[in-house]
């Protein structure tokens, strides 16, 4: 009879649908599976959670809508996309979905599927680019709706037992759950150990070793999201007998953040550990002062309150034998109040100036920084827009133009003050403009990658010794290029600039640099070589990580969780060709997502962004690694937002394998190889992006700038990739 009803109102459904007309579901009804039966998700500006999300819905033919739009509160044109996950045998996979949602595209954000739902569970999840997921849960009972009832649960315990019916060493319960009467099926079952036990779910027979009275609680659920009352079962398990008289062994460490006096800071854990050669350890115990009450000791006990605190221990084995009772004493004090004030800085312009106010020869530019909070712990400069560098004496401004000097200080609390600057111009004043063959402003001479240590200072005609060894030139052959490097050495010695000691040390440099060798560096210069002194020039922003490893690789996401950026302050690049090897490291079965970021701004120089990785996102561009082949559309050697490739002819490697990556950028258009093999072509004269314009980005078309610095992405402790052998040569 049901199923006669049901071919009726189907019937009568699609004469009104040819009719023009359409059928409705009553408010507080269930919406079933012969009813026209819409699934609406809509997203806005938040980034972990969804404005609104279905959570139930009937098996049959559905209509699916997912809107990212103004309408529904998406004023920044971030996309979003809504992904129904298909490899989870947890849950239903029957349903290909994967749908991609931007303000700005030609539905204006809001997109419709048709689907076929079984019953089941779905896990569906929306990724945002550059961030986490937000996700979820769609259960999906039969067409009748109709199902009200709870499955039954029962447990069964087994085991060797005594005459008094306790159980030897250990038992086992085993579980089980049925769904006759409703129809839906199980879904799943849960427990808990104890009272106040967390509910786990059941996977295995649970096996309890402890001796001791124990209750194990549960429940079942079916695919209607009914859940059966809660039960439990009750049972003793004793020890095997055993001739074991010899207590547990016992300790205990404290740590936690130490003043010199070693006292702790804000907070103390005590962590304590036993061991039984006889029956094993059954419990350890731990109390809080003297007469503080004995408790079970399940984690490390972190101790907050301010003063001196004793924490006495001990563990009972398996036999009942007691450890003689132990304690650690140590002293808790509160943190002092945090210095959150920057220095404060100034800056004088001296020199000789014309009627106009310029400097004529040269300016001479000195920064001053105090701190009321402490001590001023460094200053830096930038000389027009180039890497900031440590101020250590004024800085003198001798090449004629229009000059900014950014200037900015840091306490020891690791304040730092927003940037200054202060602008000049410098005229020809009869001393013309050093003919440097290269800008170099490092602080030691580095030839290719080898550090020689000595100081990169200015020579007798204004130019740094690094501009007059053109490391970066391409020279046809080793030996030509140690000839140039002798003749400036030689020079350089008999004016005094250098001492022999200096003259042998980058002598060697030049040796080992390999400069002029088929395959050896070809004019790049390394960003990151696996050094400590390397990776130390690099700094990070945002959530995230990256942790430098003893085998010469840095690794992103593997500690602390996030979206993030580590970037490379130390110069801007304009036209270049950046060569890097990168490794998927992401742990289990799924794919790590990463990325190079390339042509951003100093991304401190942004007031208006709270997050400084942002500045990398929205005016830089961002060259994709993801080879995972669902989810996010934007694969390996994507520009993000701007130019998707798929996975196909990408030559996709399995994972925990190198790749070379190179990403060439000369004017506007952007090349990018992997493995050799040229993967994308972009041209940035405009099209798809996910940020709107800025009314202060100088690149083409107001998207992008045409020069920036360099940056890799960490997404979480999931998106874990590793990186190594990072160089650069300016094109």
């Amino acid at each position: 009879m049901i199923r006669q009803r049901r071919i009726w109102t189907a019937l009568l459904a699609a004469v009104l649908m040819m009719l023009g007309l359409q059928t409705t579901t009553a408010v507080g009804e269930p919406e079933r599976a012969d009813a026209a039966q819409v699934l609406t998700w809509t997203a806005g500006n938040d980034i972990d959670k969804y404005l609104s999300a279905p959570t139930t819905a009937v098996a049959g033919q559905a209509t699916i809508v997912f809107e990212n739009s103004e309408a529904t509160g998406n004023t920044t044109g971030m996309p979003h996309t809504l992904t129904f996950v298909t490899n989870d045998p947890e849950f239903n996979s029957d349903v290909q979905l994967n749908i991609l949602a931007n303000p700005g595209d030609d539905q204006g954000g809001r997109h419709t599927a048709e689907v076929t739902l079984t019953p089941g569970r779905y896990f569906y999840h929306c990724t945002i680019p550059g961030h986490g997921q937000m996700q979820g849960i769609l259960t999906v009972t039969e067409g009748s709706g109709e199902d009200t009832t709870a499955p039954e649960a029962s447990a069964h315990v087994s085991g060797t037992q005594n005459q008094q019916g306790q159980y030897v060493g250990s038992a086992s319960v085993t579980l089980h759950a049925t769904d006759n009467t409703g129809g839906s099926g199980v879904d799943r079952i849960e427990y808990a150990i104890g009272d106040a036990g967390a509910w786990q779910p059941y996977t295995t027979p649970v096996v309890v070793d402890q001796v001791g009275s124990h209750k194990v609680r549960y429940r079942a659920f079916d695919k209607a999201g009914n859940v059966s009352a809660e039960k439990s079962t009750e049972f003793t398990v004793v020890a095997p007998p055993t001739d074991d008289t010899t207590p547990p062994e016992t300790s205990a460490t404290v740590s936690g953040e130490k003043n010199p006096d070693g006292t702790y800071i804000d907070m103390a854990t005590v962590t304590v550990t036993a061991s039984d050669t006889g029956s094993g350890v059954n419990a350890i115990e731990y109390a809080i002062g003297a007469s503080g009450a004995w408790q079970p000791y399940t984690q490390p006990v972190m101790v907050h309150q301010v003063g001196t605190h004793t924490v006495r221990y001990r563990a009972i084995d398996k036999a009942g034998n007691v450890a003689a009772e132990k304690s650690v004493e140590f002293t808790v004090v509160a943190a002092p109040p945090q210095d959150t004030t920057p220095p404060v800085t100034g800056v004088t312009v001296e020199g000789s100036r014309n009627s106009d106010g310029a400097y004529v020869g040269n300016a001479k530019v000195t920064v001053s920084a105090t701190d009321h909070g402490g001590e001023v712990a460094s200053i830096e400069y930038s000389l027009d827009g180039g890497p900031y560098l440590t101020y250590t004496a004024p800085v003198v401004v001798d090449r004629a133009g229009a000059h900014t000097v950014a200037y900015r200080a840091t306490d020891k609390a690791g304040n730092t003050s927003a940037a200054q600057t202060v602008s000049f111009t410098v005229v020809a004043g009869g001393v013309p403009a050093p003919p440097c063959p290269e800008y170099d402003e490092r602080l030691t001479v580095i030839v290719g990658t080898v550090d020689s240590g000595v100081p990169n200072r200015l020579t007798n005609n204004r130019c740094r010794i690094n501009e007059l060894i053109e490391d970066e030139k391409e020279w046809t052959s080793h030996a030509l290029f140690l000839k140039h490097v002798k003749a400036v050495l030689d020079k350089l010695r008999t004016e005094g600039v250098i001492d022999q000691r200096e003259y042998n040390r980058i002598t060697r440099a030049a040796r080992q640099s390999g400069i002029g060798k088929p395959g050896q560096t070809e004019g790049y210069r390394s960003l990151f070589d696996g050094t400590a002194d390397s990776f130390a020039k690099w700094q990070h922003v945002g959530g995230g990580s990256f942790a430098l490893n003893a085998d010469g690789t840095m690794t992103s996401g593997t500690t602390e969780p996030g979206l993030g950026m580590l970037w490379f302050p130390q110069r801007k690049y304009g036209d270049f060709s950046l060569k890097l090897q990168w490794r998927d490291d992401a742990p289990g079965t799924g794919n790590a997502n990463s990325g190079v970021f390339v042509r951003f701004p100093y991304v401190h120089d942004h007031p208006e962004e709270s997050r400084p990785e942002w500045v990398a996102i929205k005016y830089g561009h961002e060259v994709q690694v993801l080879d995972r082949p669902d989810g996010d559309m934007y694969k390996t050697g994507s520009v993000y937002g701007f130019d998707r490739v798929g996975l196909a002819g990408a030559g996709v490697t399995e994972k925990g394998t190198w790749n070379d990556y190179e990403i060439r950028v000369v004017d506007q258009h952007y090349s990018v190889y992997r493995n050799g093999v040229l993967i994308n072509e972009f041209d940035n004269i405009g099209g798809q992006d996910f940020y709107p314009p800025r009314s202060d980005d100088p690149g083409t078309d107001g998207r992008r700038f045409a020069s920036g610095y360099i940056g890799l992405q960490v997404h979480g402790t999931t998106d874990v990739v590793s990186y190594r052998d990072i160089r650069i040569k300016e094109l």
